[in-house]
């Protein structure tokens, strides 16, 4: 039996605008960073081996608290936690920016994760609770695919002009008054929701998928060459040692999960066929696009001599296809189903990265670089809001909170992998050619690095390539996806 939807929260669309500015930082701090990295390595004395922390660090303690966070905004109160995630990350962010040394920039950028553990999964929860109607979820989820997929070409964009013209703290500081601002709105137009029940933490689950998940990161790290002139290391025994490390955290961690009688992640979340998939694709889809993030931006600093600024503004046409594909997907999500738009999406995305692999020293922004970006963005638009929704298909509303932390976890896990991943491939590949090319000297560096690159690009083409399998194979809901099943005890139920 089917009871009438719930009242509609007459404050609900202001409650979105609060959450979607929350959302938006949250996004931006993982990219914002990336043009500021040469200053802060010259002004802090950063050694290269350690640079990658400054983004590692951030998407580690993310990803690998985003379970916990999740469940602890189940039971503490979505609102109460989205306002505590607010100002932690306030706090985290204005740490940051004053970092005399790097030692406290890399444990900011930790706690800037942490905080954004507790402030993203009850942000989409908050979503999943505010909006019952289908066509307004719908375009709520919209409004949140736009900014999760559009928010890290922005954030290059605005960490090049804060870099150029204030300065590379700047990056960090700016999130202070923005978040305390969104507290402050949040304490007046955001409606409260928690499961019912005794709340119960599994902290023995958090720490083994957190520690696991850094030593697989660091596995990848230890495998790249220490140099242009060296050889990748995958075989050596401490890398091997450290990833030995994380398949046994990871493992032992799905064993208390199993049975633990309040797990961190009740295995009737992921294990359900359709959410299932969008785990597994999304977390493809994260290292996948991480390449062209990274490596594009490297390209147009340090090969076409691009400027901070310049470099942001690169990105821009992303950004815009990313929100003009996103509210195309929100209309056609109600009719089509989730799959329909996936499938092609994420063939889009994989074409994209193909074309952007066949880069030059002297290629032309306008005729090669322009539109394989376009090409992409509006492939993840079509990508990244079916996704979401799909990762909350079926869930009842105590999973609310865990749910929408999967999603968010796996996205971060995909981008810290994809880090660590395609920096490995890329240094070795790149070495590979000097090594092949000694006679040309100085000059074989820009067309070395490149060759590296266009690797990188050819392996995140393969990841969205295995994403839209991945969509093929398991995802089978169609346009009831995006219908609400108002049952009594779920009310967040898709199909």
């Amino acid at each position: 039996m089917t009871s009438s939807l719930p009242t509609a929260d007459p404050k609900r669309f202001r409650a979105l605008t609060v959450i979607a500015l929350a959302q938006l930082m949250i996004v931006l701090d993982a990219s914002i960073v990336n043009l500021a990295i040469p200053s802060a390595q010259q002004d802090l004395g950063i050694a290269p081996s350690e640079l990658q922390w400054v983004v590692t660090a951030y998407t580690i303690t993310f990803g690998g608290l985003l379970l916990l966070g999740g469940r602890i905004a189940d039971y503490t109160g979505r609102k109460r936690t989205f306002i505590i995630g607010l100002l932690g990350f306030a706090a985290a962010s204005l740490l940051g920016g004053l970092a005399p040394n790097a030692t406290l920039l890399f444990a900011a950028r930790g706690l800037q994760g942490a905080f954004a553990a507790l402030l993203a999964p009850s942000a989409l929860a908050l979503i999943t609770v505010t909006f019952h109607d289908p066509k307004e979820r719908a375009r709520a989820f919209g409004v949140f695919g736009a900014i999760s997929g559009g928010g890290a070409a922005i954030g290059l964009l605005l960490g090049g002009l804060l870099t150029e013209y204030l300065s590379w703290r700047w990056c960090l500081a700016v999130n202070t008054p923005i978040a305390i601002l969104a507290a402050l709105l949040a304490v007046r137009v955001v409606r409260e929701s928690k499961a019912e029940g005794h709340p119960s933490y599994d902290i023995p689950g958090a720490v083994t998928v957190t520690l696991g998940l850094v030593a697989l990161v660091y596995g990848f790290t230890r495998a790249a060459p220490t140099g242009l002139t060296d050889s990748a290391h995958w075989t050596q025994p401490s890398t091997l040692m450290w990833f030995g490390l994380a398949i046994a955290l990871l493992a032992a961690f799905v064993v208390i999960e199993v049975r633990s009688d309040k797990p961190l992640l009740p295995m009737r979340v992921p294990l359900e066929r359709n959410r299932g998939g969008a785990y597994i694709s999304s977390i493809m889809t994260g290292a996948g696009l991480f390449a062209m993030f990274l490596f594009l931006g490297l390209y147009l600093q340090l090969i076409l001599g691009y400027s901070p600024v310049k470099a942001g503004l690169a990105f821009l046409p992303f950004s815009v296809g990313i929100i003009l594909g996103a509210g195309v997907a929100s209309q056609l999500l109600p009719r089509v189903g989730p799959r329909p738009l996936m499938v092609p999406g994420l063939i889009m995305g994989a074409a994209g990265l193909l074309w952007l692999a066949q880069i030059e020293p002297d290629s032309e922004y306008v005729t090669h670089i322009l539109p394989s970006m376009v090409v992409m963005s509006i492939g993840m638009a079509f990508t990244f809001i079916p996704t979401a929704t799909v990762a909350l298909h079926g869930i009842e509303h105590r999973d609310a909170g865990v749910a929408s932390a999967t999603i968010n976890t796996s996205q971060q896990v995909g981008a810290s992998l994809g880090t660590a991943l395609m920096s490995t491939v890329a240094v070795t590949a790149t070495a590979s050619f000097l090594a092949a090319n000694k006679e040309l000297g100085a000059a074989a560096m820009p067309a070395a690095l490149t060759h590296g690159y266009s690797q990188g690009f050819y392996v995140g083409a393969a990841l969205l390539a295995g994403a839209a399998v991945v969509v093929l194979l398991l995802i089978r809901i169609g346009p009831a996806a995006a219908e609400d099943d108002e049952d009594e005890g779920a009310p967040i139920h898709f199909g």
